[in-house]
């Protein structure tokens, strides 16, 4: 596996949710009338920092509100956290409180950060509130689809509500738990070649340590890993190929060079096919899902002609393949690298 050192030079813009992508999001109940706007939450004049547990600063800052409004927004989120976990259920927050609001300046999405406590046994939740990104959305989609994950979001207008990802941040496992006595480092290294595959075929960008996190479940003899991104605003927009494969950011080094160590050529070959195999058959599984959205995706105007060039071209170098230089949009990029795969498994 090889390593190196990719940056994202420009803030990729915000992307409207056109009309073909709602009606795409109502059939498949993505959409829903929300009693609390993002923008509901931007009106606020005074902030404190938010530190962690060690005193660090976390990037994230607290919100002061009028006390006119609390009332108000509470009740909203809470609302809006029954829609999302429970089809609008207002049983299931009952004995709910609203503990904490933050904000987030850093990042394309700067989403706002709810934290909501059950009362009666101090057992609490996040979930976000972002700005409507169709970028985003399609990662959302695709990651539904693709991957062995589930995500559960909602549109209204120019806001999203998305639920919480559980996991220990990608950065903080490789400083704190990567060299773990109890941990297999093969398994790690595995699950971080597979996870880079998939990005690669997906063309989920930007995943740098801090867009990813570690879920751990023990097993009767040892401990499962998977590696699950929790932020999708960065799909298919950047044109260097470089940005859909984790192993060349910095902040990944680590599990570069685990792998490395770990892994020979013919394993992390075996895994690529592992996940080129599990999409392949997702693909198959979900292919009236996946050909809807993807008649949406090639209508939507969510990079540039310039990126598309750059990226075809890239692939096409990259599997040796003339293809690729045909492709006029993102989603005919993907669309063959699935093509390729159902190929490649099959063959």
């Amino acid at each position: 596996m090889e390593k190196g050192d990719v940056t994202i030079l420009k803030k990729k813009p915000i992307y409207p949710v056109s009309a073909e992508l709602r009606r795409y999001l109502r059939f498949y109940q993505r959409d829903a009338k929300l009693p609390v706007s993002y923008h509901d939450l931007l009106y606020f004049h005074e902030s404190f920092p938010v530190s962690d547990k060690f005193g660090n600063d976390t990037l994230w800052e607290s919100p002061m509100y009028p006390p006119h409004e609390m009332e108000r927004l509470h009740n909203g989120l809470k609302k809006a956290y029954a829609m999302l976990k429970a089809s609008g259920n207002l049983r299931i927050v009952e004995h709910k409180y609203i503990d904490r609001i933050d904000y987030c300046k850093f990042g394309n999405s700067n989403p706002f950060r709810v934290k909501i406590v059950n009362r009666l046994n101090d057992i609490y939740d996040y979930f976000y509130i972002k700005k409507a990104d169709a970028s985003r959305i399609y990662g959302l989609e695709l990651e539904e689809i693709f991957s062995p994950n589930q995500v559960n979001y909602l549109v209204d207008g120019e806001t999203l509500v998305e639920e919480h990802i559980a996991g220990i941040p990608g950065d903080v496992f490789a400083q704190t738990r990567l060299g773990h006595t109890d941990y297999n480092p093969i398994r790690i290294a595995k699950e971080f070649v597979k996870f880079n595959e998939r990005c690669k075929i997906t063309l989920l960008g930007d995943m740098r340590a801090y867009n990813f996190v570690m879920q751990i479940t023990p097993d009767f003899d040892d401990f499962q890993f998977r590696l699950r991104a929790i932020d999708f605003d960065q799909q298919f927009y950047e044109g260097n190929l470089k940005v859909y494969m984790p192993q060349f950011f910095k902040e990944n080094r680590a599990y570069v060079e685990l792998a490395m160590e770990y892994l020979t050529d013919k394993t992390v070959l075996q895994y690529q096919q592992e996940e080129q195999s599990s999409i392949m058959y997702q693909a198959r599984s979900e292919r009236h899902r996946l050909k809807e959205l993807r008649d949406v995706s090639i209508k939507d105007n969510i990079s540039t002609p310039e990126n598309i060039h750059q990226l075809s071209s890239g692939l096409a170098k990259h599997y040796q393949d003339s293809h690729y230089n045909h492709c006029k949009s993102m989603t005919d990029i993907i669309e063959l690298n699935i093509k390729n795969v159902i190929r490649q498994v099959i063959s």
